[in-house]
């Protein structure tokens, strides 16, 4: 599964035949974050005339979450173009949301397919993309002696610790990428050991 995502929102603007196409593009992980990032564009652009979206949920080939909307402009001429750029550059977890401010000249079903396209294209190239790196939560049992260590050997990885507690032993619960899992469990036999990793 290797697929690229967006690092932070950017935005890009467009003028065609008098009319604008502002282009943003937010990195998402939900279809509810997606739709947030549509509502507060309406919330700022009230004037404007058209919110057309289209949206990736994980892997753009194979995605388990896609949706596009043309929000009024003639059906297939907005979000279906828009998705189309972001599958073609295997771009997954974003949301392209062009906002159109209508100049007055009927730009015609090609020259609107071509506009959306063309708009979504324009923020793509100002993305700054990195691979996608499947994550994933491990829980590990260390001594208050190891504890340390065991911090030192997750963050070493470029994984994160989420939660610790303290009982008997210490638990700490740490979000690692899932290439990383095996190595960890290696690197930890001698120093706490991986209790729980729900994956498995």
């Amino acid at each position: 599964m290797s697929y690229q995502t967006l690092k932070r929102a950017v935005n890009t603007r467009l003028e065609i035949k008098k009319s604008e196409f502002i282009a943003y593009a937010y990195p998402v992980t939900s279809r509810e974050q997606a739709m947030f990032h549509v509502e507060q564009l309406r919330g700022e652009y009230t004037d404007a005339r058209h919110f057309c979206w289209a949206y990736i949920v994980g892997d753009p080939d194979n995605t388990t979450s896609a949706g596009f909307d043309d929000d009024g402009e003639p059906s297939g001429t907005a979000g279906r173009p828009i998705l189309n750029v972001l599958q073609h550059k295997s771009i997954g977890n974003v949301i392209i949301i062009v906002v159109r401010y209508f100049g007055g000249i009927k730009l015609g079903a090609g020259g609107l397919t071509r506009a959306y396209a063309g708009s979504a294209q324009a923020v793509v190239d100002e993305m700054i993309l990195s691979p996608y790196v499947p994550m994933t939560q491990i829980q590990i049992l260390a001594t208050f002696a190891t504890e340390a260590q065991c911090r030192y050997i997750i963050e070493n990885l470029g994984g994160h610790i989420d939660d610790v507690t303290y009982s008997k032993q210490v638990t700490l619960t740490a979000t690692l990428a899932e290439v990383d899992i095996e190595p960890l469990r290696e690197r930890l036999a001698m120093d706490g050991r991986v209790v729980d990793n729900p994956e498995n």
